[in-house]
Order: structure tokens, then C-alpha cells, then sequence
């Protein structure tokens, strides 16, 4: 059976980023510093991946960076229409991002982007 992991490319398009991003926070943030990035689950010819059940962990290295997390940072589009739609729906700010790191913890296969997708859609019906 084959294992599937998330690449660079992976996690930037799961965080709403670039995978030059990626690169940066792996980089700026090696092992054995104040705030290592997490490390790889398995390098193939150099190329790193993790396990999809990671994503959560991946997301709250990043929400704990200056500046962001829960209040902090700028929000991509996607999330930022998300949050939108969530205040229209009387959730406050914490509520919804608890929401969506718990969905995405519950769908790993599913990109940050695919999942503020598809509950705006959800909503919208």
C-alpha cells in the first residue's frame, strides 16, 4: 500500500502559502532553535514530506510565530472570507479558528483553502 505525505508544495497550498514559504520557515527556523519547524517524517533524495495527521501540528507551529495566530498576522483570502462568513454567523474570531484547526484535524486530505471552501458553501445554501 502506498503512503501518502504532504511535501512543501503540500503544506504551503494546505496554509494558504507559497512553497518558497515553506522553505523560508524551514530554513529560519531549523532543529535545535528557539522555535524548530517540525521535522520531516521521511526525506526522499532530499525532498522532505510529513504525514497528513501532521497538518494540525504544522498550523499551530505557525499560529505561534510573531504576529500571528489568533489575533495576529494576516489572514489569506481564503481564511479571511471564512472568518467573514463565521462573524455573519455569530462566531467571534477564537470560535472559528478553533473550528478550523479542529476540521482540520479531522480532514487531513483537505487543504485550509478547500476547507473554508467548503464551509462558506455550506453556509450559502
Amino acid at each position: 500500500m502506498t503512503e501518502r505525505y504532504l511535501g512543501v508544495v503540500g503544506i504551503g497550498e494546505a496554509l494558504g502559502v507559497s512553497r518558497h514559504a515553506v522553505h523560508k520557515w524551514r530554513s529560519r527556523y531549523p532543529g535545535g532553535s528557539e522555535r524548530p519547524f517540525p521535522e520531516p517524517d521521511v526525506e526522499v533524495d532530499g525532498t522532505p514530506g510529513w504525514r497528513p495527521d501532521r497538518l494540525a501540528e504544522i498550523i499551530e507551529w505557525r499560529n505561534g510565530l510573531p504576529g500571528r495566530g489568533v489575533g495576529g498576522g494576516r489572514p489569506t483570502a481564503a481564511r479571511q472570507e471564512y472568518l467573514k462568513e463565521a462573524a455573519a454567523r455569530g462566531m467571534d474570531r477564537d470560535e472559528a479558528l478553533r473550528a478550523l484547526v479542529t476540521l482540520s484535524e479531522d480532514f487531513p486530505e483537505m487543504t485550509e483553502p478547500e476547507i473554508c471552501a467548503w464551509l462558506i458553501g455550506h453556509w450559502r445554501r
